[in-house]
C-alpha cells in the first residue's frame, strides 16, 4: 500500500486519503494479529479480542465504504475472537492486494 495505492474509483477527496491511510495503518500496527488471504477477492483481518479493537474495524470499514463502494466488509464476533473479511470484485483485487501486503507488513508491529 504506497502512497498511490488508492484507486480512481475512490471519492474520498484527496487531501484526506493521508489521513484514511494512517487509520488502516493503525488498525494493523496495533490491533491486527494476523492476516489471512483466502482468495484473490477475500482477505481476514484477525484482531485483537477487544471491544476497542472491533470498534476502530467497524468504524473504519463503514467510513471506507462510503468512499470505496467496491469494498465489502464483515465483522465477526465469536468465541473470544474478532475478526474482519474485506472483499471486493475481481476487477479491484489488485487494490485488495495492496491493502493486504500493507496490513501484513505491520500487523501487531504497534504492540
Amino acid at each position: 500500500m504506497t502512497s498511490d495505492w488508492v484507486p480512481e474509483a475512490c471519492t474520498l477527496p484527496t487531501v484526506e486519503q493521508p489521513l484514511r491511510r494512517r487509520e488502516f495503518d493503525d488498525l494493523f500496527r496495533y490491533d491486527v494479529r494476523s492476516v489471512v488471504r483466502t482468495s484473490p477477492t477475500r482477505t481476514r483481518l484477525d484482531l485483537r479480542p477487544s471491544p476497542e479493537a472491533a470498534e476502530r474495524a467497524a468504524g473504519l470499514a463503514v467510513r471506507e465504504t462510503g468512499c470505496c463502494s467496491f469494498f465489502s466488509f464483515g465483522l465477526a464476533i465469536a468465541d473470544g475472537t474478532v475478526a474482519v473479511e474485506v472483499a471486493t470484485s475481481e476487477g479491484h483485487a489488485d487494490v485488495l492486494a495492496a491493502l493486504t501486503e500493507r496490513a501484513e507488513a505491520l500487523a501487531g508491529s504497534g504492540s
